[in-house]
């Protein structure tokens, strides 16, 4: 879209910190006067209200950008992908679907960065199965929630949890962990070129300002996704639906033997029903979110 060549851009040369500051300059919009600068590019093409739609969430585009810096690749340039991203959402955004735009605008955002970072990487070394892409985008996470983010090589009891956690073989932990060691960024890493105030990743991990874009994104999101799985989870039978819930939804899941003993079949019976719930339930979610809008159709 044409109307975008005069965005600020991240760059190597310019400093992050200089381009957070540029960005933090562009006011947030009021949900009503959102409503209607979408109206008017919905309807007139009006590319003066499409560079406020987008200007307004640049913050937003930067703050997603940010959760993915442990990938060792340039954050001007995964900045940069995040904007493309908002621009694609500002260009297919319905107000009148309920939602505000930046609700919307984070699911592409998400995906432009996500398929950016799994180009950089080489889908030829990393797989290309979604459980793959999978493992690939949650092991920080799920390292981090059992405090094994600094380890090299993970102990033994931590490949077992995480194997289970995120649904895939141990060796998959085993060989996607030893690819994405080389390339963590230590949050203690200075940003911003010579000249520019030196200041330490960790310091943007919250913004001393209130984020009302990102919070809004976040609760809204949270929302839209509680929806889309109890609608469906309604999809599934009641054993079905028992089993995924005590598997991977409740805060001490059950093992294999405690539902093999209750529904009188083997453990591996279990096992099968819980992937085959999962799957049905990941993508009747995926559908649903299609038919929304909230994502593109494949």
């Amino acid at each position: 879209m044409s109307t975008y060549q005069n965005l600020p851009a991240p760059s190597p040369e310019q400093g992050l910190n200089r381009y957070l500051q540029e960005i933090r300059r562009f006011p947030m919009l009021e949900p009503e006067e959102e409503y209607m600068l979408a109206k008017r590019w919905v309807d007139h093409e009006d590319s003066g209200a499409a560079h406020r739609l987008v200007t307004s969430h640049l913050r937003l585009a930067a703050k997603i950008a940010m959760g993915y810096r442990g990938y060792g690749l340039p954050q001007a340039e995964v900045i940069s992908e995040a904007n493309v991203g908002l621009m694609q959402a500002v260009k297919r955004f319905d107000p009148d679907k309920g939602f505000r735009l930046a609700t919307y605008a984070m699911w592409w955002i998400r995906a432009s960065i996500q398929e950016y970072i799994l180009r950089t990487w080489s889908l030829v070394k990393l797989g290309t199965t979604s459980a793959q892409k999978k493992l690939f985008f949650n092991l920080r996470k799920a390292k981090s929630r059992i405090g094994a983010l600094e380890e090299g090589d993970l102990r033994p009891e931590n490949v077992v949890r995480i194997a289970r956690d995120l649904g895939v073989s141990e060796g998959d932990v085993v060989s996607m962990n030893r690819r994405l060691t080389g390339g963590d960024a230590s949050l203690n890493a200075m940003i911003g070129s010579e000249g520019d105030s030196a200041t330490e990743w960790q310091d943007w991990l919250e913004d001393e300002e209130a984020d009302q874009a990102g919070d809004l994104a976040e609760r809204d999101e949270l929302e839209v996704r509680r929806a889309l799985l109890a609608e469906a989870m309604a999809d599934l039978n009641e054993r079905e639906r028992d089993i995924l819930m005590a598997r991977r939804l409740e805060d001490e899941a059950l093992t294999l033997e405690d539902l093999s003993a209750r529904y009188g079949v083997s453990r591996e019976r279990i096992r099968q029903i819980e992937v085959r719930a999962f799957e049905k339930v990941q993508a009747r979610m995926q559908a649903l979110a299609r038919e929304r809008g909230l994502i593109e159709a494949a």
